[in-house]
């Protein structure tokens, strides 16, 4: 009988225990797991295309797009203001409507985004596949970017040009794409926003003539040099002459100089080798 009692007591005061504590903790979690699911959630925008359930409500099923001022017209709630809003945040505005509109006890809101069309960013360029391209998460990265666009064309340059704005204000990187995969490479793979537009370049050109197998244009890779340039080009024929290579470099004036360079010279973009033909 003693110990019945002091099991009785001590499961009294455990039930107390827990509901003094409960609501607290039940408050503190869904704020703490919550902060953490939208920190890289997606945010809806307008045009962007969407399904909204409430579980065991199915005639509070919608499929509809957020207009341009970022609204959807919704079942009982009317226009609310969902774009700009992370997935979740968006679940619990409309689930928070439901619940104190005493029209569902407990709704369980549930959001999926059927088409992107809100976060956009444009590829142009010497890119496989130009075109403008969904944000499908926020933080997708200058080389995710450039993965849909199907990479770099062969005529592409290695260094790229992001522009858009950033908090009301223009902004432009340029980014050298080999030093985004050595060490430290994550922190310059710059997050894309919406508006953005990645630009790449062709690749720059050198130009080779005279006494030489292939003559005419070919990519100036880093740092190539006169004899690189020069095997690009087949090498010289048997009427070339390694002494009467010259070089033509236009000069900050546009004036064009020529040099008699070394085999081991670096070129620059817009060199144009010219092999001379020998006197012997």
């Amino acid at each position: 009988m003693k110990h019945n009692l002091q099991s009785a007591l001590l499961t009294a005061v455990a039930s107390v225990f827990l509901c003094s504590v409960s609501p607290q903790a039940q408050a503190q979690a869904p704020a703490g797991s919550s902060a953490v699911q939208t920190a890289n959630e997606y945010k809806l925008g307008s045009g962007d295309v969407i399904r909204i359930n409430v579980y065991q409500n199915p005639d509070l099923t919608l499929e509809t797009r957020i207009t341009e001022a970022g609204i959807v017209t919704y079942p009982l709630l009317g226009p609310i203001r969902i774009g700009g809003l992370g997935v979740t945040a968006a679940e619990k505005s409309i689930g928070d409507g439901l619940r104190n509109g005493n029209f569902v006890k407990q709704p369980q809101v549930t959001i999926v985004v059927l088409q992107v069309r809100g976060n956009q960013a444009s590829v142009l360029g010497q890119v496989n596949r130009p075109g403008r391209f969904p944000l499908e998460v926020a933080d997708m990265r200058l080389t995710d970017l450039l993965a849909t666009a199907g990479g770099v064309s062969p005529i592409g340059s290695d260094r790229v040009v992001l522009s858009g704005a950033r908090n009301g204000t223009p902004y432009r990187i340029e980014v050298d794409l080999p030093t985004l995969f050595g060490p430290g490479g994550r922190d310059k793979d710059v997050v894309v926003q919406n508006g953005d537009t990645l630009w790449v370049d062709r690749q720059p050109l050198i130009f080779i003539y005279g006494e030489v197998q292939r003559p005419g244009s070919t990519r100036l890779e880093r740092g190539m040099t006169v004899m690189q340039a020069l095997a690009t080009g087949g090498g010289l024929n048997l009427r070339g002459t390694e002494r009467g290579i010259r070089v033509h470099r236009k000069d900050a004036d546009g004036k064009v100089q020529v040099l008699q360079p070394k085999m081991d010279d670096s070129l620059l973009e817009g060199d144009v080798v010219f092999v001379q033909e020998s006197l012997f």
